[in-house]
Protein backbone atom coordinates (compact mmCIF):
# COMPACT_ATOMS: atom_id res chain seq x y z
CA UNK A 1 0.00 0.00 0.00
CA UNK A 2 1.21 3.55 -0.74
CA UNK A 3 1.80 5.02 2.32
CA UNK A 4 3.70 8.07 2.02
CA UNK A 5 1.73 10.94 2.56
CA UNK A 6 3.66 12.97 -0.16
CA UNK A 7 1.47 11.00 -2.55
CA UNK A 8 -1.67 12.68 -3.93
CA UNK A 9 -4.61 11.70 -1.87
CA UNK A 10 -6.51 10.16 -5.09
CA UNK A 11 -3.53 8.19 -5.97
CA UNK A 12 -2.96 6.82 -2.27
CA UNK A 13 -6.55 6.09 -2.28
CA UNK A 14 -6.77 3.76 -5.46
CA UNK A 15 -3.75 1.71 -4.82
CA UNK A 16 -4.93 1.32 -1.07
CA UNK A 17 -8.31 0.14 -2.47
CA UNK A 18 -7.06 -2.10 -4.87
CA UNK A 19 -4.54 -4.24 -2.68
CA UNK A 20 -7.72 -4.31 -0.19
CA UNK A 21 -10.01 -5.42 -2.84
CA UNK A 22 -7.39 -8.08 -3.68
CA UNK A 23 -6.60 -9.25 -0.51
CA UNK A 24 -10.51 -9.08 1.35
CA UNK A 25 -12.61 -8.50 -1.78
CA UNK A 26 -14.64 -5.85 -2.50
CA UNK A 27 -17.35 -6.73 -0.58
CA UNK A 28 -15.30 -7.58 2.08
CA UNK A 29 -13.54 -3.99 3.14
CA UNK A 30 -15.36 -0.53 3.82
CA UNK A 31 -14.53 2.81 2.87
CA UNK A 32 -13.30 3.54 6.57
CA UNK A 33 -10.69 0.90 6.17
CA UNK A 34 -9.65 2.60 2.79
CA UNK A 35 -9.58 5.54 4.01
CA UNK A 36 -7.60 4.70 7.17
CA UNK A 37 -5.09 2.75 4.95
CA UNK A 38 -4.94 5.40 2.49
CA UNK A 39 -3.87 7.51 5.57
CA UNK A 40 -6.51 10.31 4.44
CA UNK A 41 -10.70 10.16 5.92
CA UNK A 42 -14.05 9.18 4.31
CA UNK A 43 -14.41 13.16 3.24
CA UNK A 44 -11.46 12.91 0.98
CA UNK A 45 -12.67 9.56 -0.41
CA UNK A 46 -15.88 10.46 -1.71
CA UNK A 47 -14.65 13.97 -2.88
CA UNK A 48 -12.46 12.07 -4.96
CA UNK A 49 -14.95 9.25 -5.58
CA UNK A 50 -18.54 9.78 -5.13
CA UNK A 51 -19.32 6.48 -4.01
CA UNK A 52 -17.55 3.17 -3.17
CA UNK A 53 -18.87 1.78 -6.49
CA UNK A 54 -17.21 4.46 -8.20
CA UNK A 55 -13.85 3.49 -6.88
CA UNK A 56 -14.30 0.14 -7.70
CA UNK A 57 -14.80 0.84 -10.96
CA UNK A 58 -11.45 3.33 -10.97
CA UNK A 59 -9.74 0.53 -9.37
CA UNK A 60 -10.66 -1.72 -12.37
CA UNK A 61 -9.91 0.70 -15.15
CA UNK A 62 -6.12 1.21 -13.79
CA UNK A 63 -6.12 -2.74 -13.53
CA UNK A 64 -7.03 -2.82 -17.37
CA UNK A 65 -4.61 -0.17 -17.90
CA UNK A 66 -2.15 -2.29 -16.98
CA UNK A 67 -3.14 -5.25 -18.75
CA UNK A 68 -2.76 -2.79 -22.03
CA UNK A 69 0.44 -1.98 -21.52
CA UNK A 70 1.32 -5.60 -21.76
CA UNK A 71 0.77 -5.26 -25.71
CA UNK A 72 2.66 -2.31 -25.96
CA UNK A 73 5.31 -4.21 -24.24
CA UNK A 74 5.14 -7.41 -26.68
CA UNK A 75 4.79 -5.01 -29.69
CA UNK A 76 8.17 -2.97 -28.41
CA UNK A 77 9.74 -6.69 -27.43
CA UNK A 78 9.34 -8.23 -30.49
CA UNK A 79 8.36 -5.52 -33.50
CA UNK A 80 6.96 -6.83 -36.53
CA UNK A 81 6.89 -10.61 -35.06
CA UNK A 82 3.71 -11.38 -34.06
CA UNK A 83 4.58 -15.64 -33.86
CA UNK A 84 7.34 -13.71 -30.97
CA UNK A 85 4.03 -11.49 -29.76
CA UNK A 86 2.15 -14.69 -29.25
CA UNK A 87 4.64 -17.01 -27.49
CA UNK A 88 5.48 -14.53 -25.08
CA UNK A 89 2.06 -13.68 -24.35
CA UNK A 90 1.91 -17.45 -23.15
CA UNK A 91 5.23 -16.91 -21.50
CA UNK A 92 3.88 -13.73 -19.44
CA UNK A 93 0.52 -15.27 -18.53
CA UNK A 94 2.08 -18.39 -17.40
CA UNK A 95 4.40 -16.19 -15.06
CA UNK A 96 1.39 -14.27 -13.79
CA UNK A 97 -0.02 -17.19 -13.02
CA UNK A 98 2.61 -18.73 -10.80
CA UNK A 99 3.37 -14.93 -9.58
CA UNK A 100 -0.23 -13.56 -8.59
CA UNK A 101 -2.46 -16.36 -6.18
CA UNK A 102 -4.89 -13.30 -6.33
CA UNK A 103 -5.43 -13.86 -9.81
CA UNK A 104 -7.11 -11.00 -12.39
CA UNK A 105 -9.04 -8.42 -9.96
CA UNK A 106 -11.24 -7.91 -12.91
CA UNK A 107 -12.57 -11.48 -13.19
CA UNK A 108 -12.62 -11.39 -9.63
CA UNK A 109 -14.88 -8.08 -9.49
CA UNK A 110 -16.93 -9.95 -12.49
CA UNK A 111 -17.61 -12.71 -9.96
CA UNK A 112 -17.98 -10.93 -6.86
CA UNK A 113 -20.63 -8.25 -8.07
CA UNK A 114 -22.44 -10.85 -9.99
CA UNK A 115 -25.91 -9.97 -11.08
CA UNK A 116 -25.70 -6.98 -9.32
CA UNK A 117 -25.90 -4.65 -12.02
CA UNK A 118 -23.16 -3.08 -10.47
CA UNK A 119 -21.49 -0.17 -12.68
CA UNK A 120 -18.18 -2.08 -12.85
CA UNK A 121 -19.51 -4.78 -15.19
CA UNK A 122 -19.42 -2.23 -17.92
CA UNK A 123 -15.48 -2.14 -17.10
CA UNK A 124 -15.10 -5.42 -16.87
CA UNK A 125 -16.94 -6.63 -20.10
CA UNK A 126 -15.41 -3.47 -22.24
CA UNK A 127 -11.87 -4.83 -20.78
CA UNK A 128 -12.38 -8.28 -21.00
CA UNK A 129 -14.01 -8.00 -25.16
CA UNK A 130 -10.73 -5.46 -25.95
CA UNK A 131 -8.06 -7.96 -24.23
CA UNK A 132 -9.90 -11.07 -26.18
CA UNK A 133 -9.89 -8.57 -30.05
CA UNK A 134 -6.15 -7.53 -29.34
CA UNK A 135 -5.45 -11.82 -29.04
CA UNK A 136 -7.63 -12.67 -32.08
CA UNK A 137 -5.62 -9.82 -33.96
CA UNK A 138 -2.06 -11.00 -32.62
CA UNK A 139 -3.31 -14.90 -33.53
CA UNK A 140 -4.09 -13.44 -37.18
CA UNK A 141 -1.13 -11.89 -37.42
CA UNK A 142 0.58 -14.86 -36.16
CA UNK A 143 -0.21 -16.99 -39.38
CA UNK A 144 -3.34 -18.75 -37.12
CA UNK A 145 -5.67 -20.49 -39.98
CA UNK A 146 -8.51 -19.54 -37.24
CA UNK A 147 -7.36 -16.85 -35.58
CA UNK A 148 -10.85 -16.60 -33.38
CA UNK A 149 -11.09 -19.77 -32.63
CA UNK A 150 -7.22 -19.98 -31.27
CA UNK A 151 -8.15 -16.72 -29.41
CA UNK A 152 -11.54 -18.04 -27.80
CA UNK A 153 -9.08 -21.36 -26.96
CA UNK A 154 -6.41 -18.96 -25.10
CA UNK A 155 -8.81 -16.76 -23.52
CA UNK A 156 -10.56 -20.12 -21.98
CA UNK A 157 -7.12 -21.85 -21.01
CA UNK A 158 -5.83 -18.63 -19.25
CA UNK A 159 -9.30 -18.34 -17.13
CA UNK A 160 -9.56 -21.98 -16.68
CA UNK A 161 -5.83 -21.50 -15.44
CA UNK A 162 -6.68 -18.42 -12.77
CA UNK A 163 -9.88 -20.15 -11.55
CA UNK A 164 -7.92 -23.26 -11.38
CA UNK A 165 -4.90 -21.62 -9.58
CA UNK A 166 -6.76 -20.17 -7.19
CA UNK A 167 -8.52 -22.83 -6.08
CA UNK A 168 -5.81 -25.42 -6.35
CA UNK A 169 -2.64 -23.94 -6.03
CA UNK A 170 0.42 -23.48 -8.85
CA UNK A 171 1.05 -27.31 -8.53
CA UNK A 172 -2.36 -28.25 -10.14
CA UNK A 173 -3.05 -28.12 -13.73
CA UNK A 174 -2.76 -24.51 -14.51
CA UNK A 175 0.72 -25.77 -14.08
CA UNK A 176 0.37 -27.36 -17.74
CA UNK A 177 -0.87 -23.67 -18.79
CA UNK A 178 1.69 -22.96 -21.43
CA UNK A 179 1.99 -26.40 -22.65
CA UNK A 180 -1.88 -26.09 -23.85
CA UNK A 181 -1.57 -22.90 -25.09
CA UNK A 182 1.72 -24.33 -27.43
CA UNK A 183 -0.24 -27.34 -28.38
CA UNK A 184 -3.26 -25.20 -29.05
CA UNK A 185 -0.99 -22.73 -31.21
CA UNK A 186 0.92 -25.72 -32.92
CA UNK A 187 -2.93 -27.08 -34.35
CA UNK A 188 -3.68 -23.71 -35.32
CA UNK A 189 -0.77 -21.91 -36.86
Amino acid sequence: MLTNEKIPPRERIVSTASELFREHGIRGIGVDAIADAALTNKMTLYRHFGSKDELVCETLRRASEKAEAIWRDLEATHPGNPRAQLDAWVQGRAECLNGEPAGCDLANAAIELKGEGHPAHEVIERHKAEQRQRLEELCSAAGAREPQLLADTLTLLLEGARVTRQAMGSDGCCSHFSKACSAAIASLC
